[in-house]
């Protein structure tokens, strides 16, 4: 059966949803849910390309890059398969937001707060709390008493393959999110549980008949692109196999992807990627 809803775990998919301006109000119920310790009221979407200090030093680009009322940062990163040094990498990209509030003469250093989202659709290799079967990861700045350092850096991974609830059992509005990313592509109509009008509203983003056909076409291209590289990777890092990497170097650039993020997903070096 054709899909009537996008895949979320696609470049497209993701931004159509939630990466929007007619967009906002979906990410910031998302969101909320998922950090409660800060209540976003809106959200001020932000350059998603950061340079370095010089054009030899590394970029980031992010997948969403936004500033609540609060000026506090929050990035959030749709993570479609696994790469070496994932974790390294978004240490780095925090960053980013953390080094521009920096202020010009006499500043006291106070800073904003920082929160790195990953929603991950892979699971850790390293077995932190696997064994349990975990959906959600925070990570903080702690001391040697496990108490908390620093609390305004923030790390929150979601690692969707863990999350299983069926709809039946799911609980809490962040459930309903989770659900909705997870399903979203196998859904031919709108299940009940999803009443409000923010997830009315999201399953209207995500229809494709509601696209043009430009639209349609470029979704294509990323669904395709997402199946391709998540299959090349998954058997690139099991196996462990230069040529698999070597494979996906290629597709990362057929797709248009920048080489910063093909040496950040294959390892590879940035001469073989050039000569690929």
């Amino acid at each position: 059966m054709k899909a009537k809803y996008v895949n979320p775990f696609t470049d497209f998919g993701f931004k159509k949803i939630f990466g929007e301006e007619a967009s906002k109000p979906m990410l910031i119920d998302f969101l909320n849910c998922l950090l409660p310790q800060t209540t976003i009221v809106n959200l001020t979407f932000k350059d998603k390309e950061k340079l370095g200090k010089s054009n030899q030093d590394r970029k980031a680009i992010y997948d969403i890059y936004c500033q609540n009322d609060k000026g506090e940062s929050i990035i959030v990163e749709l993570q479609k398969a696994k790469q070496n040094y994932f974790k390294d990498r978004t240490v780095y990209y925090a960053t980013f937001p953390i080094q521009e509030q920096a202020e010009k003469g006499d500043w006291n250093y106070k800073l904003n707060s920082v929160f790195c989202v990953g929603i991950l659709d892979f699971t850790f290799d390293d077995k932190i709390n696997t064994d349990k079967g975990e959906v959600i990861h925070i990570a903080q700045l702690k001391d040697q008493n496990n108490q908390v350092f620093y609390d305004k850096l923030k790390f929150v991974y979601l690692e969707m393959p863990h999350f299983l609830k069926q709809e039946n059992q799911l609980e809490t509005r962040l459930d309903k999110w989770l659900f909705f990313i997870k399903h979203l592509e196998n859904f031919q109509h709108i299940p009940a549980i999803f009443k409000d009008e923010v997830f009315k509203q999201a399953f209207k983003k995500a229809e494709i008949a509601n696209y043009s056909e430009d639209e349609k076409i470029n979704y294509e291209e990323s669904l395709k692109a997402y199946r391709d590289l998540k299959g090349v990777i998954d058997t690139a890092f099991d196996e462990g196999k230069v040529e698999g990497k070597v494979e996906m170097a290629k597709l990362m650039k057929d797709a248009g992807e920048p080489i910063e993020k093909i040496i950040l997903y294959t390892g590879l070096p940035k001469e073989e990627i050039e000569k690929i």
